[in-house]
């Protein structure tokens, strides 16, 4: 990088400063990105940083930001401009316009804005709204259902193996491995001299239930949940069920080949009570030993201490495979009740944040019945204390 460059690229992290104006010449496309910058993080008020700026209310002025800003910077740069002006400019209102809101970069941070507006979103803005939220997961199925579908499918291949399967109960991917040397290519076919499947009876193998704490916090876990629901409940392997969970209880089973219906039924916000969305999911477990229950919440409870932990201990016992994900989002490290996260670990429920990618993996050790704190400690995830 040479010196006319690095200077170049100072005069736009400083903006307009006194020691830096008229030492860089900026080019047209370079005096848009610095306003676009100066709209956003500049002070206001001719401060020492210089910058001025800011959208002020007008939706004309935050469609020529958006487009911008798209124009200017990479994608993942456009998603954390656009999560700071909600949150530096207060732009939610805004964003509740359709024609402003179809020139925003689809991400997990804005769509668990939208999901937070739900209730307030103008009938002529719903659509455009599902748009960009049908946008984004349609990004996030192409990037985790395949690795998600590997990884449980294995699972669930190594726990069972049938080899008279009926026809709902076959194991393509396995099968077509197994039968490759019959392949015929003047018929471009696989002969299938032998079937694998995944169990004798027609009923699922596992049942998963995912109750995820729908508070405000924890809108990106809402978000990647439902990506994940979708995945899992599209195997006819498993049995799963999707639960939301604020002071109230959601059961949202019945939308979960949808994840934009299942987003678009949560309402984030609100206070958290995990005695009784455990209670709830607890009346739904059928089959202990066949049960994975993922607790997706950063433990802050609201409601019965007690009753929560007397409730996780009971499922243990009775079997169930309990596992608490304290976020589900890319940071992987939420904040969350300490006290809460530390009287889990010590009912030896596993207690730590995850992030999407590792997931997969996560749902194929917990199928397989792994000692999942060891699972952890070993890809260096942080547990609670007492794990």
């Amino acid at each position: 990088m040479n010196d006319t460059e690095r200077q170049r690229r100072w005069r736009l992290v400083l903006g307009s400063h006194p020691e830096t104006t008229g030492k860089v010449s900026l080019s047209e496309d370079d005096q848009r990105m610095d306003e676009a910058l100066a709209a956003l993080y500049g002070d206001g008020d001719g401060g020492s940083s210089g910058r001025q700026g800011g959208l002020e209310g007008s939706n004309p002025k935050v469609a020529r930001w958006l487009g911008d800003i798209r124009r200017y910077f990479p994608s993942e740069v456009v998603q954390v401009m656009q999560k700071d002006a909600i949150e530096r400019l207060n732009l939610n209102q805004l964003l509740l316009e359709p024609e402003l809101l179809s020139q925003a970069e689809p991400d997990v941070h804005l769509v668990g804005t939208l999901i937070s507006l739900n209730r307030v979103i103008p009938e002529k803005t719903r659509e455009t709204a599902r748009s960009v939220v049908r946008r984004l997961v349609e990004q996030l199925m192409k990037k985790l259902e395949q690795p998600t579908r590997a990884a449980v499918q294995g699972a669930l291949a190594r726990s069972v193996r049938n080899y008279r399967p009926r026809m709902s109960e076959i194991d393509w991917h396995r099968t077509i491995r197994a039968n490759l040397h019959n392949y015929l290519p003047e018929h471009q076919t696989i002969i299938p001299e032998k079937l694998i499947g995944y169990g004798r009876k027609r009923s699922s193998m596992k049942d998963v239930i995912l109750g995820i704490d729908q508070s405000g916090s924890m809108a990106s876990s809402v978000v990647y949940s439902s990506i994940f629901g979708a995945v899992l409940a599209s195997m006819p392997a498993l049995s799963t069920r999707f639960v939301l969970f604020d002071t109230a209880v959601v059961d949202l089973t019945e939308q979960i080949k949808d994840p934009v219906d299942l987003l678009f039924g949560a309402q984030l916000g609100g206070g958290t009570d995990i005695h009784k969305a455990l209670r709830y999911c607890e009346g739904h477990v059928n089959r202990p030993s066949d049960t994975v229950m993922i607790l997706i919440s950063d433990l802050y409870e609201g409601g019965d201490q007690a009753g929560m932990l007397k409730t996780a201990a009971r499922l243990k016992e009775s079997g169930v495979q309990l596992v608490t994900l304290l976020a589900l989002s890319d940071e992987g490290k939420p904040f969350y009740d300490a006290r809460n996260a530390a009287l889990f670990a010590a009912l030896d429920v596993p207690v730590f944040g995850c992030t999407p990618d590792q997931f997969p993996d996560l749902m194929a050790a917990a199928l397989s019945k792994k000692d999942l704190t060891l699972w952890a400690r070993e890809r260096g995830m942080a547990l609670a204390k007492g794990n």
